[in-house]
């Protein structure tokens, strides 16, 4: 970690946000009988199962339905990279028609990941509403006019700058860092 990167959330804030949210869920839900979570591919997914299982731990009658979703081919720029696309695992083993969905990705920046999300989430059914939940969402740099219903912490960043979450599961510890990389 250089001297100019900053932790924005330490793993007991990290914690304490993934709480927060989902009380919030259950707050506008209640018993989630008609509503789905979608973590969008790949680090979406992440925070998805962590919401999931901390509702469950709140209290096991919220067994909410649970996917996740590539949104690979859906990128408005995924014809402009110069190593070939390797698209992650859709797993949607139900349909979301007339549902309330929940779509949940780590990072929301310029909205671009997200409208992707849209768009390939209406290939299994055409909702009857869809909320945001993010982890971080960076302001200020908005490409599309996409806002999240769920935040766990606002971020003003700058263009260079990069949010990073890592995620105990698969990189030894849950935190979010806000870096500038070597190369900008």
């Amino acid at each position: 970690m250089k001297q100019s990167d900053r932790i924005i959330l330490d793993s007991t804030q990290f914690d304490l946000t993934i709480k927060r949210l989902a009380h919030q869920l259950i707050e506008n839900h209640n018993d989630f009988s008609n509503s789905i979570i979608i973590g969008l591919q790949p680090r979406g997914t992440f925070l998805a199962d962590r919401i999931k299982a901390e509702l469950k731990a709140i209290d096991k009658k919220h067994d909410i339905q649970l996917g996740a979703l590539d949104i690979t081919f859906y990128r408005d720029d995924y014809r402009r990279q110069d190593n070939p696309l390797v698209p992650n695992k859709t797993e949607m083993n139900f349909d979301i028609e007339d549902k309330n969905v929940i779509l949940v990705d780590d990072v929301l920046f310029t909205g671009r990941t997200i409208r992707a999300g849209l768009d390939a989430m209406l290939a299994f059914g055409r909702p009857k509403m869809v909320e945001l939940l993010v982890l971080i969402n960076r302001r200020y740099e908005r490409h599309l006019p996409i806002q999240a219903n769920y935040i766990g912490k606002n971020v003003h960043t700058i263009v260079s700058e990069r949010a990073e979450v890592s995620w105990a599961a698969t990189d030894g510890e849950d935190k979010v860092i806000l870096y500038t990389p070597d190369n900008e």
